[in-house]
């Protein structure tokens, strides 16, 4: 739909095309914020989608999503496909809409409140947090020394964790936007992850991911914990918080192992 819609607008119009039978499907909806993100290369601009995407004639908008913002419910998430951000705006403001279908008969709306992938999704295991559901094991407490501090700091904190080899591990590393919102639950607020994920009772405000901007290679993305929205942050302010993560799989005897294809999907989408 090459012209901008509020969210309801948007509902009825796609309503509109499955009546129609718009291109011989009646199941086409919003997509939902995880969805749409999908599309998304930080690697890229207008549009910030992946090198070689199959994709014609995509405008590098907002982008309305189906997933109500749980802290504002009259707002919903969209997704800016010129650079990738993710925010939330009034559900009576104007976004571009692209409709998704795969063949379930749903309603459009999502409340954002997805259990996790699975029941046992996180263990919490010394000082660290296994996401089994990414094989992503992330520092427990957050690596935050001083609290806020720059971009660079936040990389040299880091480094000082593999110094001290931290649960014997050297190879701690800054998360990069993708993997900074794979713990996003847009269900859940302040803060905006998993209730079952022990890093809800140890998290800051804002974290700098490793993803430098391809906009503006003085800013890097960063991760808004409150709410989960996220945006770009200048890396010389000392504005956001430090967590560090490393790609790690538990197997039957409790041990962790490093790099298994498991995590090597979330670890290496993103060129930093």
């Amino acid at each position: 739909m090459p012209f901008p819609l509020t969210w309801d607008e948007a509902k009825e119009r796609i309503a509109a095309f499955n009546a129609e039978g718009w291109d011989g499907y009646s199941d086409w909806r919003l997509p939902t914020r995880s969805e749409l993100f999908t599309l998304v290369s930080h690697a890229r601009i207008n549009p910030a989608l992946p090198a070689g995407h199959l994709f014609a004639n995509v405008f590098s908008g907002y982008y309305w999503t189906a997933t109500n913002c749980s802290r504002y419910p009259r707002q919903a998430w969209y997704v800016h496909l010129g650079g990738g951000r993710i925010f939330r705006g009034m559900k009576h403001g104007s976004y571009l809409v692209w409709p998704v279908r795969d063949g379930r008969l749903k309603d459009e709306e999502d409340s954002g409140k997805h259990p996790s992938a699975e029941p046992l999704r996180f263990q919490h295991r010394e000082e660290a947090v296994l996401d089994r559901s990414t094989g992503l094991l992330w520092h427990v407490p957050a690596v935050d020394g001083d609290g806020t501090t720059i971009w660079q700091a936040a990389l040299d904190r880091v480094k000082e964790v593999n110094r001290r080899r931290a649960l014997g591990y050297a190879d701690w590393r800054l998360p990069n936007v993708r993997e900074f919102e794979s713990l996003i639950d847009p269900g859940s607020h302040s803060p905006a992850i998993y209730p079952d994920n022990p890093l809800a009772e140890e998290l800051g405000a804002g974290y700098w991911s490793s993803t430098t901007s391809v906009y503006n290679t003085a800013y890097a993305w960063v991760i808004y914990m409150q709410n989960g929205e996220v945006g770009v942050g200048y890396k010389a302010n000392p504005e956001f918080n430090v967590l560090a993560v490393r790609c790690s799989i538990l197997n039957d005897s409790g041990l962790f192992f490093s790099r298994t294809p498991v995590c090597i999907v979330v670890c290496d989408l993103v060129p930093i």
